[in-house]
Protein backbone atom coordinates (compact mmCIF):
# COMPACT_ATOMS: atom_id res chain seq x y z
CA UNK A 1 0.00 0.00 0.00
CA UNK A 2 1.12 3.26 -1.13
CA UNK A 3 0.49 6.91 0.60
CA UNK A 4 1.11 10.18 -0.74
CA UNK A 5 3.71 11.90 1.22
CA UNK A 6 2.28 14.62 4.18
CA UNK A 7 3.62 17.98 1.84
CA UNK A 8 1.51 16.50 -1.48
CA UNK A 9 -1.61 16.20 1.40
CA UNK A 10 -1.64 19.57 2.44
CA UNK A 11 -1.52 20.89 -0.64
CA UNK A 12 -4.16 18.51 -2.51
CA UNK A 13 -8.09 19.93 -2.43
CA UNK A 14 -9.29 23.40 -2.30
CA UNK A 15 -5.91 24.58 -0.94
CA UNK A 16 -4.33 24.26 -4.43
CA UNK A 17 -7.14 26.21 -5.77
CA UNK A 18 -6.41 29.82 -7.44
CA UNK A 19 -7.73 32.82 -8.81
CA UNK A 20 -6.25 32.67 -11.97
CA UNK A 21 -7.20 28.65 -12.28
CA UNK A 22 -10.86 29.75 -11.23
CA UNK A 23 -11.34 31.80 -13.90
CA UNK A 24 -10.29 29.69 -16.60
CA UNK A 25 -12.46 26.95 -15.17
CA UNK A 26 -15.58 29.47 -15.18
CA UNK A 27 -15.02 30.45 -18.97
CA UNK A 28 -14.46 27.15 -19.87
CA UNK A 29 -18.20 25.83 -17.85
CA UNK A 30 -19.73 28.63 -19.27
CA UNK A 31 -19.14 28.55 -22.73
CA UNK A 32 -21.46 25.14 -22.96
CA UNK A 33 -24.78 24.53 -23.70
CA UNK A 34 -26.69 26.94 -21.11
CA UNK A 35 -30.28 25.22 -20.63
CA UNK A 36 -32.79 27.46 -20.13
CA UNK A 37 -34.44 29.11 -17.26
CA UNK A 38 -37.04 27.80 -15.32
CA UNK A 39 -40.31 29.48 -16.84
CA UNK A 40 -42.99 28.31 -14.72
CA UNK A 41 -42.09 30.67 -12.14
CA UNK A 42 -42.83 34.19 -13.89
CA UNK A 43 -40.32 35.98 -11.21
CA UNK A 44 -37.45 33.16 -12.37
CA UNK A 45 -38.56 33.42 -15.84
CA UNK A 46 -36.69 37.01 -15.28
CA UNK A 47 -33.04 35.72 -14.69
CA UNK A 48 -30.49 36.26 -17.15
CA UNK A 49 -29.52 32.55 -18.60
CA UNK A 50 -26.00 34.17 -18.93
CA UNK A 51 -25.77 35.39 -15.36
CA UNK A 52 -22.95 33.31 -13.18
CA UNK A 53 -21.64 33.61 -10.20
CA UNK A 54 -19.60 31.13 -8.03
CA UNK A 55 -18.06 31.78 -4.64
CA UNK A 56 -15.66 28.79 -2.95
CA UNK A 57 -14.80 28.92 1.20
CA UNK A 58 -11.63 27.07 1.73
CA UNK A 59 -10.92 27.59 5.76
CA UNK A 60 -10.00 31.81 5.99
CA UNK A 61 -9.98 31.48 1.94
CA UNK A 62 -12.67 32.62 -0.09
CA UNK A 63 -12.45 33.00 -4.04
CA UNK A 64 -15.69 34.80 -5.90
CA UNK A 65 -16.33 35.43 -9.27
CA UNK A 66 -19.08 36.46 -12.02
CA UNK A 67 -22.46 38.41 -10.61
CA UNK A 68 -21.99 37.97 -7.51
CA UNK A 69 -24.31 40.55 -6.64
CA UNK A 70 -27.09 39.13 -7.99
CA UNK A 71 -30.15 37.77 -5.34
CA UNK A 72 -31.76 34.47 -5.83
CA UNK A 73 -34.24 32.03 -3.91
CA UNK A 74 -32.69 29.22 -2.60
CA UNK A 75 -35.76 27.00 -3.85
CA UNK A 76 -34.69 23.57 -2.84
CA UNK A 77 -31.23 24.56 -2.14
CA UNK A 78 -33.01 25.05 1.32
CA UNK A 79 -34.12 21.16 1.76
CA UNK A 80 -30.76 20.04 3.22
CA UNK A 81 -30.88 22.83 5.71
CA UNK A 82 -34.87 22.43 6.64
CA UNK A 83 -33.58 18.47 7.27
CA UNK A 84 -30.20 19.69 9.86
CA UNK A 85 -32.54 22.11 11.62
CA UNK A 86 -34.99 19.12 12.29
CA UNK A 87 -32.07 17.30 13.41
CA UNK A 88 -30.62 19.48 15.17
CA UNK A 89 -33.92 20.11 16.82
CA UNK A 90 -35.82 17.14 17.19
CA UNK A 91 -33.16 13.96 16.35
CA UNK A 92 -32.57 11.95 13.68
CA UNK A 93 -35.55 9.16 15.63
CA UNK A 94 -38.24 10.93 15.39
CA UNK A 95 -37.88 12.58 12.04
CA UNK A 96 -37.36 9.53 10.18
CA UNK A 97 -40.56 8.36 11.13
CA UNK A 98 -41.61 11.52 8.59
CA UNK A 99 -39.62 10.15 5.58
CA UNK A 100 -36.83 7.70 4.45
CA UNK A 101 -33.05 7.86 2.98
CA UNK A 102 -33.85 5.96 -0.36
CA UNK A 103 -33.24 7.60 -4.06
CA UNK A 104 -35.29 8.76 -6.21
CA UNK A 105 -35.63 7.66 -10.15
CA UNK A 106 -38.52 10.31 -10.51
CA UNK A 107 -38.52 13.49 -11.24
CA UNK A 108 -38.66 16.04 -7.81
CA UNK A 109 -42.30 16.74 -8.12
CA UNK A 110 -43.80 13.28 -8.85
CA UNK A 111 -46.81 11.83 -7.53
CA UNK A 112 -46.56 8.56 -9.17
CA UNK A 113 -43.46 8.23 -7.28
CA UNK A 114 -45.18 8.73 -3.93
CA UNK A 115 -47.74 6.48 -4.30
CA UNK A 116 -45.99 4.24 -5.59
CA UNK A 117 -44.48 4.12 -2.08
CA UNK A 118 -48.11 4.41 -0.59
CA UNK A 119 -47.51 7.76 0.77
CA UNK A 120 -44.45 7.67 2.38
CA UNK A 121 -41.87 10.51 1.38
CA UNK A 122 -38.75 8.19 -0.20
CA UNK A 123 -36.47 10.94 0.83
CA UNK A 124 -36.32 14.73 2.36
CA UNK A 125 -34.73 15.91 -0.68
CA UNK A 126 -37.72 16.01 -2.93
CA UNK A 127 -40.83 17.58 -2.50
CA UNK A 128 -42.81 15.41 -1.03
CA UNK A 129 -40.09 14.85 1.75
CA UNK A 130 -39.97 18.68 1.84
CA UNK A 131 -43.51 19.57 2.21
CA UNK A 132 -43.79 16.76 5.15
CA UNK A 133 -40.88 18.53 7.13
CA UNK A 134 -42.27 21.96 6.51
CA UNK A 135 -45.14 20.29 7.88
CA UNK A 136 -43.23 19.77 11.51
CA UNK A 137 -41.22 23.30 11.39
CA UNK A 138 -42.05 24.92 14.87
CA UNK A 139 -43.61 27.72 14.91
CA UNK A 140 -47.08 28.81 15.19
CA UNK A 141 -48.02 29.69 11.82
CA UNK A 142 -46.33 29.11 7.95
CA UNK A 143 -44.34 33.09 8.54
CA UNK A 144 -43.74 32.36 11.97
CA UNK A 145 -41.86 29.14 11.03
CA UNK A 146 -40.32 30.42 7.74
CA UNK A 147 -38.93 33.60 10.26
CA UNK A 148 -37.42 30.95 13.32
CA UNK A 149 -35.56 28.70 10.21
CA UNK A 150 -34.33 32.18 8.63
CA UNK A 151 -32.68 33.50 12.10
CA UNK A 152 -31.26 30.26 13.25
CA UNK A 153 -29.91 29.66 9.64
CA UNK A 154 -28.45 33.34 9.44
CA UNK A 155 -27.11 32.94 12.96
CA UNK A 156 -25.32 29.75 12.65
CA UNK A 157 -23.95 30.62 9.23
CA UNK A 158 -22.96 34.31 9.11
CA UNK A 159 -25.45 34.82 6.15
CA UNK A 160 -27.89 37.34 5.14
CA UNK A 161 -31.33 35.30 4.10
CA UNK A 162 -34.37 37.26 3.56
CA UNK A 163 -37.73 36.23 2.71
CA UNK A 164 -38.02 37.58 -0.95
CA UNK A 165 -41.83 38.84 -1.28
CA UNK A 166 -42.00 39.53 -4.56
CA UNK A 167 -40.98 35.74 -5.52
CA UNK A 168 -43.36 34.63 -2.58
CA UNK A 169 -46.07 36.16 -4.23
CA UNK A 170 -45.22 34.78 -8.13
CA UNK A 171 -44.42 31.41 -6.21
CA UNK A 172 -48.04 31.53 -5.20
CA UNK A 173 -49.62 33.05 -8.76
CA UNK A 174 -47.83 30.06 -10.95
CA UNK A 175 -49.32 26.45 -11.26
CA UNK A 176 -48.63 24.44 -8.24
CA UNK A 177 -51.08 21.61 -9.23
CA UNK A 178 -48.43 18.64 -8.56
CA UNK A 179 -47.50 20.20 -4.89
CA UNK A 180 -51.00 20.50 -4.29
CA UNK A 181 -51.79 17.21 -5.49
CA UNK A 182 -48.82 15.59 -3.47
CA UNK A 183 -50.44 17.69 -0.32
CA UNK A 184 -53.76 16.21 -0.79
CA UNK A 185 -52.06 12.32 -0.67
CA UNK A 186 -50.10 13.28 2.23
CA UNK A 187 -52.52 14.60 4.53
CA UNK A 188 -54.72 12.04 3.30
CA UNK A 189 -52.36 9.36 4.54
CA UNK A 190 -51.85 11.18 8.11
CA UNK A 191 -48.09 12.71 7.04
CA UNK A 192 -49.75 16.42 7.69
CA UNK A 193 -50.88 18.32 10.40
CA UNK A 194 -51.85 20.92 8.25
CA UNK A 195 -52.00 20.45 4.90
CA UNK A 196 -52.97 24.48 4.01
CA UNK A 197 -50.13 25.02 6.43
CA UNK A 198 -47.60 23.06 5.25
CA UNK A 199 -47.79 24.16 1.71
CA UNK A 200 -47.44 27.78 2.47
CA UNK A 201 -44.46 27.15 4.94
CA UNK A 202 -42.71 24.96 2.03
CA UNK A 203 -43.04 27.95 -0.73
CA UNK A 204 -42.33 30.63 2.20
CA UNK A 205 -39.12 28.88 2.88
CA UNK A 206 -37.89 28.35 -0.54
CA UNK A 207 -38.21 32.34 -1.44
CA UNK A 208 -35.78 32.66 1.35
CA UNK A 209 -33.21 34.60 -0.82
CA UNK A 210 -29.45 35.49 -0.56
CA UNK A 211 -26.26 35.94 -2.78
CA UNK A 212 -23.77 33.28 -3.42
CA UNK A 213 -21.48 34.41 -0.72
CA UNK A 214 -24.54 33.65 2.04
CA UNK A 215 -25.12 30.13 -0.36
CA UNK A 216 -21.38 29.17 0.44
CA UNK A 217 -22.01 30.45 4.12
CA UNK A 218 -24.87 28.13 4.68
CA UNK A 219 -22.47 24.93 2.98
CA UNK A 220 -19.94 25.56 5.78
CA UNK A 221 -22.74 24.43 8.62
CA UNK A 222 -22.16 20.98 6.66
CA UNK A 223 -18.14 20.66 7.12
CA UNK A 224 -16.25 19.37 9.77
CA UNK A 225 -15.99 22.49 11.49
CA UNK A 226 -19.21 23.62 11.93
CA UNK A 227 -21.02 23.97 15.54
CA UNK A 228 -23.52 21.27 14.34
CA UNK A 229 -23.65 17.81 15.50
CA UNK A 230 -21.19 15.59 13.41
CA UNK A 231 -23.76 12.45 13.06
CA UNK A 232 -26.55 15.13 11.82
CA UNK A 233 -23.89 16.66 8.83
CA UNK A 234 -23.04 13.14 8.29
CA UNK A 235 -26.58 12.45 7.57
CA UNK A 236 -27.50 15.82 4.91
CA UNK A 237 -24.47 14.89 3.44
CA UNK A 238 -25.16 11.33 2.09
CA UNK A 239 -28.45 12.23 1.48
CA UNK A 240 -27.20 15.18 -0.71
CA UNK A 241 -25.02 12.73 -2.02
CA UNK A 242 -27.60 9.88 -3.12
CA UNK A 243 -30.27 12.18 -3.61
CA UNK A 244 -29.56 15.82 -3.84
CA UNK A 245 -29.71 15.67 -7.70
CA UNK A 246 -33.02 14.04 -8.18
CA UNK A 247 -32.79 11.24 -10.67
CA UNK A 248 -29.18 12.91 -11.84
CA UNK A 249 -27.98 12.10 -8.54
CA UNK A 250 -26.30 8.40 -8.89
CA UNK A 251 -24.48 9.03 -12.36
CA UNK A 252 -23.00 12.64 -10.82
CA UNK A 253 -21.98 10.62 -7.45
CA UNK A 254 -20.03 8.80 -9.99
CA UNK A 255 -18.74 11.40 -11.44
CA UNK A 256 -18.36 14.07 -9.34
CA UNK A 257 -18.28 12.46 -5.89
CA UNK A 258 -19.65 15.31 -3.35
CA UNK A 259 -22.59 15.95 -1.66
CA UNK A 260 -24.64 18.36 -4.07
CA UNK A 261 -28.04 20.18 -4.10
CA UNK A 262 -29.69 22.72 -6.56
CA UNK A 263 -32.76 24.51 -6.88
CA UNK A 264 -34.61 25.39 -10.28
CA UNK A 265 -33.40 28.89 -9.33
CA UNK A 266 -29.73 27.95 -10.76
CA UNK A 267 -28.70 27.46 -7.14
CA UNK A 268 -26.23 24.80 -6.64
CA UNK A 269 -24.11 23.82 -3.48
CA UNK A 270 -21.64 21.41 -2.88
CA UNK A 271 -19.90 20.11 -0.24
CA UNK A 272 -16.06 19.45 0.48
CA UNK A 273 -15.70 17.62 3.52
CA UNK A 274 -13.14 18.57 5.84
CA UNK A 275 -12.48 21.59 3.43
CA UNK A 276 -15.04 24.11 2.45
CA UNK A 277 -18.50 24.73 0.16
CA UNK A 278 -18.32 25.60 -3.65
CA UNK A 279 -21.77 27.97 -4.39
CA UNK A 280 -22.48 28.81 -8.09
CA UNK A 281 -25.09 30.60 -9.25
CA UNK A 282 -26.51 29.55 -13.29
CA UNK A 283 -30.42 30.35 -13.36
CA UNK A 284 -30.18 27.80 -16.83
CA UNK A 285 -31.25 24.39 -16.42
CA UNK A 286 -31.19 21.09 -18.04
CA UNK A 287 -33.95 19.02 -18.68
CA UNK A 288 -33.91 17.41 -15.05
CA UNK A 289 -33.78 21.23 -13.63
CA UNK A 290 -30.37 20.99 -12.37
CA UNK A 291 -28.24 24.35 -13.25
CA UNK A 292 -25.90 23.51 -16.43
CA UNK A 293 -22.67 25.89 -16.03
CA UNK A 294 -22.87 25.66 -11.89
CA UNK A 295 -22.97 21.44 -11.98
CA UNK A 296 -20.37 21.92 -15.37
CA UNK A 297 -17.68 24.07 -13.13
CA UNK A 298 -18.04 21.74 -9.85
CA UNK A 299 -17.11 18.50 -11.96
CA UNK A 300 -14.20 20.53 -13.27
CA UNK A 301 -13.19 21.69 -10.12
CA UNK A 302 -13.46 17.99 -8.37
CA UNK A 303 -11.52 16.55 -11.36
CA UNK A 304 -8.72 19.12 -11.37
CA UNK A 305 -8.30 19.56 -7.82
CA UNK A 306 -9.05 16.10 -6.66
CA UNK A 307 -11.86 16.30 -4.55
CA UNK A 308 -13.87 12.91 -4.99
CA UNK A 309 -14.57 12.19 -1.55
CA UNK A 310 -13.62 8.27 -2.77
CA UNK A 311 -10.76 9.19 -4.11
Amino acid sequence: MTTQPYNQLAMSGLKKLTATKLSAWVQQATTQDQGRVMSRIPQLALADQHWFAVHICCGTDNYSQGDTACVFPLMSVIKPFLLLYLLEHLGSETVFEWVGVEPSNAPFNSLEQLVADRSRPRNPMINSGAITLADKLPGIDARDRTQKLCQWLNQHADCQLQLDEAMLESVRSSDKGANQAIADNLAQAGYLNNLEAALDTYEQICCLSGKVADLAQLGKLLTTDSAQAPQHRRTVNALMLSCGLYEASFATSVRIGLPIKSGVSGAVLAIVPGQGAIACYSPALDSIGNPVAGLALIETLAQELQLNIFG
